[in-house]
């Protein structure tokens, strides 16, 4: 048999870039999050410390890891820096790309619903129900940052629980531009009698449709949730309107 076309074994390292590749595709490990230790790593997949930092070393060529003298190693935070460039921080802050912004969540997170229903775990609905507690606290402190941080999270829960790396990759890397869509979205619908109950109601709808294993309700109540933003977003842009003419016309006399 001629040796050149024998088949080499994959190194250690190598197969340990693997595995670690396939946690941080799959979202075990968030943009920005410290790594376990290397002894902990090591006796997770049952290997030498050498070997784990090779691995490593792979991982950070790559620009997947960054290593910290004394301080460990982390997840990049660019790992979704393709999303976040000036051109969605020009469409978070320009106000005609807010209802552009809504059509596209109406499309992504209806389907992140959709399989959150089919494939979440026990522990994904948990951290579902979690996030949303957090929203209710956040209410409560009546801090808005909180808040939309808080419903951020939420519907990143939802994602992950689709088990989808896509959809939750692409989710992460909007989360910046959404959770300011979102602040912009309560501070301007706060004002209206009752808003805050109304939102509420959609979300519990959605987590329950989720929890009980509902795709096609799931994927519906996110629509929902989102055409009653939408029309409450348009009609205060029209009651704006109509104070700015009045406005025109008390100045005119």
């Amino acid at each position: 048999m001629n040796n050149n076309l024998r088949i080499k074994p994959a190194k250690l390292s190598d197969q340990i870039v693997q595995q670690l590749e396939h946690m941080l595709l799959e979202g075990s490990f968030a943009p920005g999050q410290k790594l376990p230790t290397e002894r902990e790593l090591a006796a997770q997949f049952d290997v030498s410390r050498p070997s784990l930092r090779e691995a490593l070393q792979k991982l950070e060529a790559k620009g997947l890891v960054s290593r910290k003298q004394g301080g460990g190693t982390f997840v990049c935070d660019n790992l979704v820096g393709g999303l976040t460039d000036p051109l969605f921080e020009l469409i978070g802050r320009h106000p005609e790309s807010q209802f552009d912004l809504l059509e596209f969540r109406h499309a992504l997170e209806g389907i992140c619903a959709y399989y959150a229903a089919l494939r979440g775990t026990k522990n994904d609905f948990l951290n579902i129900r979690q996030r949303y507690d957090e929203i209710c606290q956040a209410q409560g402190q009546h801090d808005l940052d909180a808040e939309a941080a808080a419903v951020g999270r939420f519907y990143s829960a939802v994602a992950e629980a689709s088990h989808n790396v896509v959809l939750l990759h692409l989710v992460r890397g909007l989360t910046p531009l959404v959770e300011q869509h979102i602040r912009q979205n309560l501070e301007l619908l706060q004002q209206k009698d009752g808003i805050v109950s109304q939102l509420n109601s959609h979300r519990q709808r959605l987590m329950q449709a989720v929890i009980h294993g509902e795709p096609d309700q799931a994927r519906q109540a996110s629509n929902s949730h989102l055409a009653f933003i939408e029309e409450a977003l348009l009609e205060a842009d029209r009651e704006r309107s109509r104070l700015e003419r009045s406005l025109r016309r008390s100045l005119q006399n």
